[in-house]
């Protein structure tokens, strides 16, 4: 297809419209013409509109595409910033040591006379280490003795710890290990078999491996409602969704984040079903940040604040595929504004700064509505709504939406974007692409919720490893 030139035509039909209009002026047009034109102009508008937009390539830098579909971003909105990092806890999985040992390499002769230096002092140590790892394969054997009583005749036998239960038994390091790999690293079932046997000498059967899962998966019942008690106390809160596959159908992760909690639900649907079967935004009171979707709104009771990487990402492409002033205007001030507030001690803008804002905010889109062509009347008696371009729907939701876009001005707590909560979830679609699908809902639910403690426990700095032994052993409330 031969490219177009936007701005080409964009002039050529200014310049059409504009000897019509002198035409017009010069009383040389019947007003049945000037009927028929007004119309024609009205329709090539928006058809020129939908098309350019049709013919715009979308990427992540105007939309929400990931960057492994569309490459890799050239343009980043705020370049030069670096994340630092979880700071992990330092303390290491408790059936985890360290030998270190120290040797000394001697000096007996002069490598240029010959003459022995035995007994010359030496005058410092220059250190050079080495770190390596050796698998080792701990056996523990617990023997109970046996004895008959000599009065009764009973035959009586000693304890076995309470971690025995059968003849044979895992320990919590080895079970953490490959719930780890499952879950945390996202190892495909198999592979962490394969592991697991080079390492120790013995195949464990992919049951086992799965049991370990679906036992953390339990363990972790009592934390899953005290982050929901968090999340629920918390004064602001970042929600997103994002699809999974389940036994070749399609399922929603629903996540919830505010604070170092993190909390992943599975569900069949992805709106408001879904949000009523969950139940924790229709107990929330406080603030909700996500990306415009529709379900989110049916809830009152909370305030909502929009993702402004969103709106940043559609501006961008409304300017690529229309050149339109107005985004151009919205899309620099949005910026400032995040830009001003961060530099702020308090994180948010003074009354009039605010002000100031919605005054600049309001007549940007007054002159936008003046830019975007008129959307035609709906005929009577059709059904279904009238066809509007990706541009007129961004400017009817940043006007009806005002107070939620600018939420993050006003309100210190809320961030300009919802990027806490599409992060946590990026990690699902890794899990997806590696594994392809869940057999089972069982295991995806397990993967949620076991996820979901893992990213919480790596806000607050904890050990994986650690982090899965504490929750083997009931302790992952503390």
């Amino acid at each position: 297809m031969a490219n177009l030139d936007k701005t080409s035509v964009r002039q050529e039909l200014d310049r059409v419209k504009a000897d019509f209009e002198a035409l017009r002026t010069a009383g040389k047009v019947t007003p049945e013409s000037l009927a028929v034109m007004n119309s024609l102009f009205m329709i090539v508008e928006l058809i020129l509109a939908i098309f350019l937009e049709r013919t715009t390539r979308k990427d992540n830098r105007n939309s929400s595409l990931p960057s492994s579909q569309t490459g890799p971003d050239d343009s980043a909105l705020v370049s030069g910033s670096q994340g630092k990092g979880k700071r992990l806890d330092k303390r290491n999985a408790v059936n985890s040591r360290t030998v270190e040992t120290v040797s000394v390499s001697t000096v007996s002769t002069c490598e240029v006379c010959g003459e022995s230096l035995t007994d010359v002092p030496c005058r410092h140590h220059e250190r050079r280490t080495k770190i390596d790892i050796v698998f080792e394969k701990v056996v523990e054997h617990v023997d109970a003795e046996v004895k008959t009583c000599p009065v009764c005749q009973t035959m009586v036998k000693g304890r076995f710890p309470d971690d025995l239960a059968g003849p044979l038994q895992y320990g919590d390091g080895l079970k953490a290990f490959a719930t780890n790999l499952l879950v945390g690293q996202m190892v495909a079932l198999n592979r962490v078999q394969q592991l697991i046997g080079a390492m120790m000498d013995t195949v464990i059967a992919e049951a086992t491996l799965l049991n370990w899962v679906l036992r953390c998966h339990q363990a972790l019942e009592a934390w899953e409602q005290q982050a929901i008690e968090q999340l629920l106390a918390a004064p602001v809160m970042y929600v997103d969704e994002t699809s999974l596959r389940v036994d070749r159908k399609n399922q929603w992760i629903h996540v919830y984040a505010a604070g170092s909690v993190t909390l992943k639900r599975l569900h069949r649907k992805r709106g408001k079903a879904a949000i009523e079967a969950i139940h924790i935004i229709p107990r929330y009171g406080g603030v909700i940040v996500h990306d415009c979707w529709a379900s989110y709104f049916a809830y009152e009771d909370c305030k909502h604040g929009l993702c402004g990487s969103h709106l940043l990402r559609e501006l961008t492409f409304i300017v690529d595929a229309h050149q339109y002033r107005w985004a151009k205007n919205m899309k620099r001030l949005l910026q400032e504004t995040c830009v001003q507030v961060s530099k702020k001690e308090e994180k948010c803008l003074s009354d009039r700064e605010l002000a100031n804002l919605q005054k600049r905010y309001r007549a940007t889109l007054t002159r936008g509505e003046k830019e975007l062509p008129p959307i035609p009347p709906k005929p009577s008696g059709k059904r279904g709504k009238i066809a509007k371009s990706d541009a007129h729907n961004l400017w009817e939701r940043l006007k009806t939406h005002e107070a939620s876009v600018l939420l993050f001005a006003r309100h210190p707590a809320v961030a300009f974007t919802n990027n806490r909560a599409e992060q946590d979830l990026r990690m699902a679609k890794v899990k997806q692409k590696v594994s392809g699908c869940f057999r089972s809902e069982d295991y995806a639910h397990a993967y949620c919720r076991i996820s979901s403690y893992l990213q919480t426990m790596a806000n607050k700095g904890y050990n994986p490893l650690t982090a899965i032994q504490l929750a083997l052993a009931g302790k992952a409330c503390e």
